[in-house]
């Protein structure tokens, strides 16, 4: 299906792939060890989880075993696995019970009963759990939710366990349970009535470890939620996935946004942030695994959205005599470009005039802008007006490139961005 994934003349000549499979099965849940990335938890259907190493090849089975005379214990069809944000040697393991292991899977040892309301007589194991959350302010601050309505909730490492899940809809299937990155009593739920033929989009939130659920899943369209994520850097945004597609809110759910644009109409099962390069990582049910740049999205707060228009700052940009050539007859040409952000309170058109030393225009680019943020990409090369008007006043040699293209030479630029009644202005450096 459909991908960002970028072709790479380099996958034909080494004969090596960017994704590759680890193991077989249908694939379930992932734990990668933030110390080496070699040292990967994974595994197929119903808790048939391993430790492997990818460096050496090797792996071990740490699926938890009950004892001798003990009930068999029950695991979901993607059992939920979770590494210690607090110590990577530390694994939880979601059966009927919650497992947790202090030495990456090689002994257990059960830290709760039974978190379910009990198992049933089926084809696949019923009354499991769904999903591990431990906050990032306190070890053994844990989270967990089943697949038949049940949220418990454990503040001393599972010692003791306590319902909070008696106000929330029953009997429905947990899809995430979330510890907040922002606040210690701050937790995310959501709920998935697929099952029953309900596609109400559940998704709650609770300022007080459980106690209380507040409903914020008013503003999504009927379809059942199966993941939420909160942004690491800027507490008011969230994502869901649901069946229905991605959505985005700025206000901590009081609206939501459709977050769709490049990605199929599809199922969204998993989201992941990579706090570093501040992309949002996104998982579909069976058409591939897309990426976004959130970085101007974190920035968005109550004050830019009060503006008519704001304009994002812009990156440095290195010069490279290569703009617009290929290094070979049958490549593509290197072709640079820049990406001016911004925000609009309402649609209409706008016009970016791009000015040498704050002076010269040396091109202009349009687009229609949708309210919220918007995107317009200029390719750094001269318009034809624009390349007159600069050697009129610059006495400096301007090469056409292969591709036909005038790039910009090194120097400082402005952009202006005008719209109806309203003007802003950034300026970007070419070294």
């Amino acid at each position: 299906g459909p991908h960002t994934a970028r072709m790479d003349n380099r996958w034909l000549q080494t004969g090596h792939n960017p994704w590759k499979a680890i193991m077989g099965g249908d694939g379930m849940q992932v734990q990668i060890d933030n110390r080496n990335p070699n040292i990967v938890y994974t595994g197929f259907q119903f808790g048939n989880y391993y430790r492997l190493d990818l460096g050496s090849g090797k792996r071990k089975a740490i699926q938890p075993k009950h004892e001798l005379g003990e009930t068999p214990y029950r695991f979901n069809w993607q059992t939920p696995i979770l590494l210690s944000p607090h110590n990577q040697d530390i694994l939880y393991f979601g059966g009927n019970k919650l497992h947790r292991s202090l030495n990456q899977g090689d002994r257990w040892e059960a830290i709760s009963d039974d978190l379910t309301a009990g198992g049933k007589k089926g084809n696949v194991a019923y009354g499991t759990l769904t999903s591990i959350s431990e906050s990032p302010f306190k070890f053994g601050l844990l989270y967990v939710g089943s697949d038949d309505g049940m949220i418990h909730m454990s503040k001393d490492g599972g010692g003791n366990w306590e319902n909070i899940s008696a106000s929330l809809p029953k009997n429905l299937w947990v899809s995430r349970v979330v510890a907040s990155k922002h606040k210690i009593g701050r937790v995310y739920a959501t709920l998935n009535g697929y099952r029953w033929d309900d596609f109400t989009p559940y998704v709650y939130k609770s300022e007080d470890f459980g106690k209380t659920w507040v409903s914020i899943g008013e503003g999504l369209p009927p379809s059942p939620v199966n993941v939420i994520t909160e942004d690491p850097d800027n507490e008011n945004l969230l994502f869901v996935g649901t069946d229905d597609g991605l959505y985005a809110t700025l206000d901590q759910g009081a609206t939501w946004q459709w977050f769709q644009q490049g990605i199929p109409y599809v199922a969204v099962h998993d989201l992941v942030i990579q706090p570093e390069a501040k992309h949002l990582v996104v998982g579909t049910h069976g058409r591939s695994i897309y990426r976004a740049d959130i970085s101007h999205l974190q920035l968005l707060d109550a004050e830019i959205m009060k503006s008519p228009l704001y304009v994002f700052e812009l990156d440095k940009i290195r010069h490279s005599p290569r703009w617009g050539n290929s290094y070979s007859t049958w490549g593509k040409p290197v072709t640079p470009g820049l990406d001016i952000v911004f925000y609009s309170s309402t649609t209409g058109p706008y016009t970016a005039y791009i000015r040498y030393q704050d002076d010269i225009v040396v091109s202009e680019v349009s687009l229609e802008a949708d309210k919220g943020l918007n995107v317009l990409s200029y390719d750094l090369a001269f318009s034809k007006q624009g390349k007159t008007d600069f050697l009129k006043k610059i006495k400096k040699e301007l090469k056409k490139a292969q591709d036909g293209k005038t790039y910009l030479p090194k120097g400082e630029y402005t952009v202006e961005l005008e719209g109806k009644r309203v003007a802003e202005k950034v300026s970007f450096t070419i070294e």
